[in-house]
């Protein structure tokens, strides 16, 4: 019997070893708080919201100003340095069609850039654009400066939604409708001022070369923007006058894919005759022409639906 009593007082020792923390732990909680855990605040962002890039409104000293400095700071706004608005300009086209041209290029940059952004990283993207029609160092049409370096063959077009091939995705037709609205204000002259003289910017997911050399702004949204430093920074660099003439509404022709769509076999092959046609002779030597077969250059087949291969690509 003494062995199963001490048997027994070891595990009641065990036991108690196992609830001890649980007590101890539990009374000094209850006390921080006033016995009301609800008084406790979760500094964790809620789900409703959420957006590509928030964590880093929650990353504690992650982007500090510098002291001293008034800066902008909301939901979805990170100010960095102390900001000039952009000045104002409406950007009215000569004609409707380049009116439309400009409207249409614009939601396509807000669309393929931050559609699923709220509207202040969607306003600073649009910003972003007409800061850079009013600089010298870019062309001085909405279109122009969308499309950008989209002929080149490296995908290094100034916007890469414009030669990556994300224009072959067709829009959703209610972020399309938001993006185009914020567009429509934009060149109406609504200014973002939160992005200042912003020209330049980049998602938080990355860091290229060229972000050392200017002056950062802001983050918004999933998105930090910059300015260009010395006089191309300044308020008197964005005095361009905006040509009006959108001459062109899509990426350039060469950046297009050039390879030919494999036609289906049936397409191939030569259509049957109406009627039955006389034979001839095979003493005249003549033969059938040769059926022309697709051009195999050793790429891979895309992957796109025949139905969606011309998305993207301007209608005028």
């Amino acid at each position: 019997m003494s062995g199963w009593k001490g048997r027994g007082a070891i595990i009641a020792i065990a036991l108690a070893l196992l609830v001890a923390p649980r007590l101890i732990t539990a009374a000094p909680l209850d006390m921080l708080d006033g016995g009301d855990a609800r008084a406790v605040i979760d500094p964790a962002e809620e789900s409703d919201a959420n957006f590509p890039g928030s964590a880093f409104f929650f990353a504690e000293g992650a982007f500090d100003p510098a002291p001293g400095v008034e800066t902008v700071k909301t939901a979805h706004v990170l100010g960095l340095d102390a900001v000039k608005a952009a000045p104002a300009a409406v950007f009215r086209g000569v004609t409707a069609l380049d009116s439309y041209r400009a409207l249409n290029c614009l939601t396509s940059a807000i669309y393929y850039e931050a559609g699923n952004e709220p509207e202040d990283g969607q306003r600073a993207v649009a910003q972003v654009v007409l800061n850079r029609v009013r600089s010298p160092l870019w062309p001085n049409t909405v279109c122009g400066v969308v499309y950008q370096g989209s002929e080149r063959t490296d995908f290094r077009c100034q916007f890469t939604f414009s030669c990556d091939g994300a224009m072959a995705r067709v829009p959703m037709a209610a972020a399309w409708a938001r993006a185009r609205r914020v567009a429509a204000d934009a060149l109406a002259g609504q200014v973002y001022a939160p992005v200042g003289l912003a020209t330049h910017y980049h998602t938080l997911a990355v860091r290229p070369d060229w972000s050392g050399s200017l002056r950062a702004v802001a983050v918004i949204g999933a998105h930090i923007f910059y300015r260009n430093p010395g006089f191309n920074g300044t308020e008197a660099a964005f005095r361009d006058i905006y040509l009006g003439r959108e001459t062109i509404s899509g990426p350039a022709r060469t950046s297009w894919p050039a390879r030919p769509v494999r036609a289906p076999a049936e397409l191939l092959a030569p259509p049957a005759p109406l009627f039955a046609a006389p034979s001839v002779p095979a003493a005249r030597g003549w033969s059938p022409p040769p059926v022309p077969l697709p051009v195999d250059d050793g790429l891979p087949q895309s992957t796109i639906r025949p139905e969606y291969r011309n998305s993207g690509r301007p209608l005028i």
